[in-house]
């Protein structure tokens, strides 16, 4: 370092201004803590988990005749319910749109949103929300008539497509257009309902979304056997549960709660093991999951059982996605990259340590 970089370092104006800028990252940082206290001290005081959900998607959040909720996100926000409240029936189901979901949780309509939405970088950097860990892996897909007899998703050049609008859907579909030089007539869908009523009624040759969401879609049409889902995968869609910003403490118990359903799979700690307490493995990362040994979870605003609740919930990550996605649902989903990280899939929770 030079004499003169020295004085420039030493400079009162430069030594104002890093005082400045200290002061404000530290009522910056002590806004964020009181923030996030305040919000799961919100959800407690309220005794209510309110959780954003899909309008209505076969295995993800559905509404039978009576009105009763189920599907993967359904049983996901009952595990957070039982982790935070001690109580999986203490959940408020808010179906929000493509278009008012990360809306309704800025404005507090919604504690978490769990509604099929793909983490990328720009809704990180401009939509003032948190994605909080990947609870499926997923990617853009197409629906078609099987007696077009179509093998790929090259072939539907200049085919009208339902879409959903402000998606990565739409996004992904101008890409695909662009990239392979395909001529696309878009016909906006608001939700899924919408799509199967302009798609039964001959209004699009095909429907793109979320391959899972394609599963369901599916399930839901009239003669769902005269209809294929083509091969192509076009994206990466990771979904998560999503937050919204600035509450840390928050954020981190969110996906905590997650990782610990991804982690109680890994370990072989299932649903009814808890119920018998002879049958858990006494194995230490086992014990540190649930809290037996001592308290790791009280810096995320939740005790020690936190984990336990969760997975007596409705069981562990697998339990959830036999259930509503894998070959015991309707959509007979397999595994694939959703299946854990040793056994050739993606999900990997970190060390419970």
């Amino acid at each position: 370092m030079t004499p003169a970089s020295l004085f420039d370092l030493m400079d009162p104006r430069r030594l104002a201004k890093g005082a400045t800028a200290f002061a404000l990252g530290f009522a910056v940082s002590q806004s964020d803590v009181a923030a996030s206290r305040s919000h799961m001290a919100e959800i407690q005081t309220r005794g209510v988990l309110r959780c954003g959900v899909d309008t209505g998607l076969t295995g993800f959040a559905e509404t039978d005749d009576n009105g009763v909720w189920s599907g993967f996100e359904v049983d996901l926000c009952r595990a957070y319910a039982a982790a935070f409240l001690g109580d999986p029936d203490r959940t408020q189901f808010v179906p929000t749109t493509t278009l008012d979901r990360f809306q309704s949780l800025r404005d507090g309509d919604v504690d978490i949103l769990l509604r099929n939405t793909s983490w990328t970088l720009s809704r990180a950097a401009t939509q003032h929300v948190r994605f909080t860990g990947v609870y499926y892996y997923d990617g853009q897909g197409f629906l078609t008539p099987a007696d077009l007899g179509l093998t790929s998703a090259q072939e539907l050049s200049g085919a009208r497509i339902c879409v959903q609008p402000e998606t990565t859907s739409a996004l992904n579909l101008d890409d695909y257009s662009e990239r392979y030089g395909l001529n696309f007539t878009t016909v906006s869908v608001e939700t899924v309902a919408d799509a199967r009523i302009a798609y039964e009624a001959g209004e699009c040759d095909a429907f793109t979304s979320d391959v899972s969401r394609l599963a369901g879609f599916r399930r839901s049409l009239t003669e769902p056997d005269r209809h294929m889902v083509l091969p192509d995968v076009i994206s990466k869609e990771p979904l998560t549960p999503v937050v919204k910003a600035g509450d840390p403490q928050f954020e981190m118990a969110v996906e905590w709660v997650l990782m610990a359903l991804i982690a109680a799979e890994e370990y072989g700690v299932t649903q009814s093991q808890l119920s018998e307490p002879g049958q858990i493995s006494n194995r230490p990362e086992v014990r540190r999951l649930l809290g037996l040994d001592e308290d790791i979870a009280s810096s995320l605003g939740v005790d020690e059982d936190f984990a336990r609740r969760a997975i007596a919930a409705g069981g562990h990550y697998g339990e959830l996605f036999e259930r509503n996605l894998g070959e015991a649902s309707p959509l007979q989903l397999e595994r694939g990259l959703n299946a854990q990280w040793n056994q050739g899939g993606l999900l990997y929770a970190p060390p419970v340590r």
